[in-house]
């Protein structure tokens, strides 16, 4: 670090000092800045994100289409009332986000344009030091912090995947990442290809499909699609009755909780059953005599990938209206003018888009040492998935991948300042998780099971990750319905929880 962390008494006084640092000013940030200013209001905090506004990944990813994955009645804060429509355009998730600052007086602790470099744990003094990055500038700026938050979430922000496709640098059109969505690609009666068929592509598609010639989505293997309509018919049959808006908006996400807990259990349960509704919903919207093998008939059990959320069946639309439509296949080459497939066909193509996932990316490009030790995070123990085994005074925001994402951000931010609150009344200035004698057998498991849950991006990536155990508080089960008491009546008590 180009600041040591051993610099004496006279530099940590001198540099900008906060109780908590947040990093990151997307869902998670904002969730954890509400938390500080509820719980733990004698904090002095700030938010600090790379990005020239705030909200993450719906700043970050402008393709055409974009909405959420989930419905905001459990994606938005439990905190504000949710009122619109289940699945949210990311303008709409903005403007909810922009309203929760002002609301919440959040917005004055953010710095824009603040990305951390390298994070060093001192200690002697009991803090973080981070050095930090300015944007338009060349120079650094040094802060430092009690307790270090990282809200930034799993990917990189800059950069989506993309695999090394034979002969890519032979097309002689454009290939394009989603995630960075050129503002002058002209997709206006071209003929496009997208590669994947998650849920980028099945968002990405039906929103471009009236202006191109023709859309194609090219996958090696199906996914799973939940189609339905764009509402809920709970929260129509409960608006007449004029109900207080949080009466209103718990009242719904409790019921769209209960109905993600039910296809969780079924999924686990009763696969076959569930598989056969997922495809007849399909069917519904695709039109009797499509036929739905190879292209929407999985191999693997509906949720061990993420189901992709269709609002109106609007993807099964395009391909039933015939603007759209689906090749199963793998590519052997890219051409000068398309993609050659396995099979021995030609998908001809003005625009080749690579919906093929991102670049998991567990501590946001930040160069962390403890005490001068550069740090390995793949040798740590996840705590309740929230602390990490010889990493003090850091907890890292991991939402759910069923479930919301922030279902789980709720319950880490107030898990993170019940024990801030326990460190003050214990007088500690640092905390860490140990392994107890008795957990030093643990056989040591992926931080995401991939039985659980397989998805590419974490496939890939999962040696980069925390490790965990068989028992308590090493687990980290991703199940809402669990981890809503464990974490909440979690003791803070407990041997594995070292204060100094």
């Amino acid at each position: 670090m180009n600041v040591e962390p051993t610099a004496g008494a006279e530099f940590v006084e001198t540099c900008e000092h906060f109780d908590v640092l947040i990093v990151g000013a997307g869902i998670s940030g904002i969730d954890a800045a509400y938390h500080l200013n509820k719980n733990c209001p004698n904090k002095r905090y700030a938010l600090l994100d790379t990005q020239s506004g705030f909200g993450g990944t719906w700043r970050t990813h402008t393709y055409p289409g974009i909405r959420s994955d989930s419905d905001l009645y459990t994606f938005g804060y439990k905190w504000k009332p949710w009122k619109g429509p289940p699945i949210a355009t990311a303008e709409q998730i903005l403007a909810y986000l922009d309203e929760a600052l002002d609301e919440q007086d959040i917005r004055r602790h953010i710095r824009f344009g603040h990305r951390v470099l390298e994070a060093a744990w001192d200690g002697a003094a009991k803090r973080w030091i981070l050095r930090v990055g300015q944007a338009g500038s060349d120079n650094s700026v040094v802060m430092s912090c009690t307790f270090l938050w990282m809200c930034q979430g799993y990917y990189r922000h800059s950069e989506g995947y993309t695999p090394d496709f034979p002969g890519m640098e032979r097309f002689g059109g454009r290939i394009v990442h989603p995630q960075t969505w050129p503002d002058d690609l002209d997709y206006q009666g071209k003929r496009v290809v997208v590669i994947g068929s998650g849920a980028t592509a099945a968002t990405l598609i039906p929103a471009i499909a009236d202006d191109c010639a023709h859309v194609t989505m090219l996958q090696r293997s199906p996914t799973y699609y939940y189609a339905k309509p764009n509402v809920s018919e709970l929260a129509e049959l409960l608006r007449p009755l004029d109900l207080p808006d949080e009466w209103f908006h718990e009242i719904v996400r409790r019921r769209y909780l209960q109905d993600q807990k039910e296809v969780t259990r079924r999924s686990f349960e009763e696969p076959e059953a569930l598989r056969a509704e997922l495809l007849e919903g399909a069917q519904a919207y695709l039109g009797p005599d499509y036929p739905l093998e190879p292209h929407f008939t999985p191999s693997y059990r509906p949720w061990r990938q993420r189901l992709a959320a269709l609002p109106d069946g609007d993807l099964f639309k395009s391909i039933a209206a015939g603007k759209a439509s689906v090749v199963t296949d793998h590519i052997e080459t890219f051409t000068e003018t398309g993609i050659k497939l396995a099979s021995g066909g030609h998908l001809d193509a003005d625009i080749i888009i690579t919906a093929t996932g991102f670049n998991l990316l567990p501590l946001g490009d930040i160069a962390f040492t403890i005490d001068g030790k550069p740090l390995d995070f793949s040798e740590c123990w996840a705590h309740r998935g929230i602390l990490f085994s010889g990493v003090p005074n850091m907890a890292w925001v991991f939402g759910y991948l069923r479930t919301s994402w922030t279902m789980r951000a709720d319950l880490v931010c107030e898990f993170v300042c019940r024990l801030l609150n326990q460190m003050d009344q214990q007088g500690a200035d640092v905390v860490m998780p140990r392994l107890r004698d008795e957990d030093r057998d643990m056989p040591e498991k992926p931080f995401i099971d991939s039985e659980n849950f397989n998805a590419g991006y974490l496939t890939r990536s999962m040696h980069l990750m925390p490790k965990q155990g068989d028992r308590q508080p090493w687990i980290f089960s991703q199940d809402y319905y669990s981890e809503k008491d464990q974490i909440e009546e979690a003791d803070l008590d407990d041997e594995t929880l070292r204060y100094e």
